[in-house]
C-alpha cells in the first residue's frame, strides 16, 4: 500500500525538493503517494499548476482564503485557511504530513498530526521554537513520530543514534556564517535585501535565508535542538563552519566526537525523514572527497556581530511564552525588511523591544491557546514598533 502524505508548503523551497525526493523514490520502485498539498494563495499558484498535474492529489488548501476562489480548475476538494491545514493534518487517509510552511502556522497542523499518529516530517523551525514543550509532550507520549528536515537537526539525530543522553558532552550545530559573514558589524546594518539573499551555500526560501544572515537561524535550531533531543542549553552551542559540509556534530563524555557530514542538499535530509529508518540510494551524486581535503571551524562571533542569535538564546532560556514571542516579533521584523520598510540593522532592535515588552506578561508553562494568542499580540506590537522606526528614520505620519 502507498505511503500517502501532505505536504504543507509545497511550491516553497522545501516542498519542491520533497516532490523532488518522491519522483526520486518512486522511479526506483518506492511507492509514495502525494495525497494533499496546501499553498499560501495566488503567487503560489503557478508552481501549483505542474504539481497538481504531476502528482494529481486529492486534496488542496489554499490558505489565504480571498486567493480560493481565483485557482483554476481542481478535480478534488478544496480547502481554506488555518483550518484546512489542520483538516489535511488529521486525515485519515494521510500518513505523513510534511510541514514546510513559513512560521508559527504550522503549529496548530504540527498538532493535529501528532494527534491523529502521523509520521511529522518537520522543517518549519518556529513551531518547535514557539511551542516546543507542547509538541515534544505530545511526540514523547505515544502521539505520532516527529522527525526533523532540517540538515542539522537530521545530523544530531544520526550521531545520537544508539547513544545515552546522559554521555553526551556538548551539541555542536555548524552555521555556515550566512551571506554577510565576512562583513563588519557596521557594514552589516546597511544590508540591502539583494546583500542578504546571496547564501554562498544552500538554496533556501528568502525568510529563512534572512535569518541565516542575521544567525536567528541557529538560535532557533539551539531551541528546536533542546526540544528534539531534550539536552539543556548549555550542553548546545553553534559553531561556524563555512563549508557547510559538516551539519552537525557531537562531542561525547570520552572525548569522542561524531560527526555527520555530506553536500549542502536539503533533499539528503528530507529523504531521510521520509524512509526513516531505512537509507536509500539518493539524488545526490558521489562525494568529490577533493571538497574534504580541510575544514574549518570557528566559533560564533558576539553580540556586536549577530545580536539576533543571542536574543534567541536568551528567549529559549527564559522559556514559557518568550519563545513564541521572539520569533513572533523575528517573523515580522524579517518581512518588514524584505519589503524594504525598515532596514537590516533594524531586525534585531524590533526582536529585543517586543521580548522587553513582554516580560512582565510572561506565562511559564502556556495552553497552546495561550501561545497562539500571545502570538498575534506579538506580532500586532512588533507592527508598532516598526511603525515608529520608519517614523523616526523618514518622518512618516500615522
Amino acid at each position: 500500500m502507498k505511503k500517502k502524505l501532505a505536504i504543507l508548503g509545497s511550491t516553497g523551497s522545501i516542498g519542491t525538493q520533497t516532490l523532488d525526493v518522491i519522483r526520486h523514490l518512486n522511479k526506483h520502485g518506492h511507492e509514495f503517494k502525494v495525497h494533499s498539498l496546501a499553498v499560501k494563495g495566488r503567487e503560489d499558484f503557478e508552481k501549483l499548476a505542474p504539481q497538481i498535474d504531476e502528482f494529481k492529489p486529492e486534496k488542496l488548501c489554499i490558505f489565504n482564503e480571498k486567493d480560493a476562489d481565483t485557482f483554476p480548475f481542481f478535480n478534488g476538494e478544496i480547502m481554506i485557511g488555518n483550518e484546512g491545514l489542520i483538516e489535511l493534518s488529521k486525515d485519515p487517509e494521510i500518513g505523513a504530513v510534511v510541514v514546510s510552511v513559513v512560521g508559527a502556522v504550522g503549529i496548530e497542523a504540527t498538532v493535529e498530526g501528532l494527534k491523529t499518529n502521523k509520521r511529522v516530517c518537520i522543517a518549519t523551525k518556529e513551531v518547535l521554537v514557539a511551542a516546543g514543550d507542547i509538541i515534544m509532550g505530545l511526540a514523547n507520549n505515544g502521539n505520532g513520530e516527529l522527525l526533523p528536515i532540517d540538515s542539522e537537526h537530521s545530523a544530531i539525530l544520526q550521531c545520537l543514534n544508539g547513544e545515552g543522553l546522559d554521555n553526551i558532552k556538548k551539541i555542536h550545530i555548524t552555521a555556515s556564517g550566512g551571506a554577510l559573514r565576512n562583513w563588519s558589524p557596521k557594514r552589516m546594518k546597511n544590508a540591502t535585501r539583494e546583500d542578504v539573499l546571496k547564501h554562498p551555500n544552500w538554496d533556501m526560501g528568502a525568510k529563512i535565508t534572512v535569518d541565516s544572515a542575521t544567525m536567528m537561524n541557529k538560535g532557533l535550531e539551539i531551541i528546536e535542538a533542546h526540544h528534539l533531543y531534550s539536552v539543556p542549553f548549555e550542553k548546545i552551542d553553534a559553531v561556524i563552519h563555512p563549508q557547510s559540509f559538516i551539519h552537525s556534530f557531537v562531542e561525547y563524555c570520552d572525548g569522542s566526537m561524531i560527526a555527520q557530514m555530506g553536500k549542502a542538499d536539503m533533499r539528503l535530509p528530507i529523504q531521510y525523514a521520509l524512509t526513516y529508518p531505512e537509507r536509500y540510494p539518493s539524488l545526490e551524486p558521489e562525494t568529490d572527497f577533493d571538497e574534504m581535503i580541510s575544514f574549518k571551524l570557528k566559533p560564533m562571533p558576539g553580540k556586536k556581530k549577530f545580536p539576533c542569535f543571542y536574543l534567541a538564546l536568551e528567549a529559549g532560556k527564559i522559556g514559557g511564552t518568550m519563545p513564541a514571542v521572539m520569533n513572533a516579533a523575528n517573523e515580522i521584523a524579517v518581512y518588514a525588511f524584505l519589503n524594504k520598510k525598515i532596514g537590516f540593522g533594524d531586525i534585531p532592535i524590533v526582536v529585543k523591544e517586543v521580548m522587553g515588552a513582554h516580560k512582565k506578561y510572561l506565562i511559564k508553562e502556556p495552553t497552546l491557546d495561550e501561545i497562539l494568542a500571545i502570538d498575534i499580540k506579538a506580532r500586532e506590537f512588533a507592527e508598532d514598533v516598526i511603525f515608529h522606526i520608519q517614523k523616526d528614520k523618514r518622518g512618516i505620519k500615522k
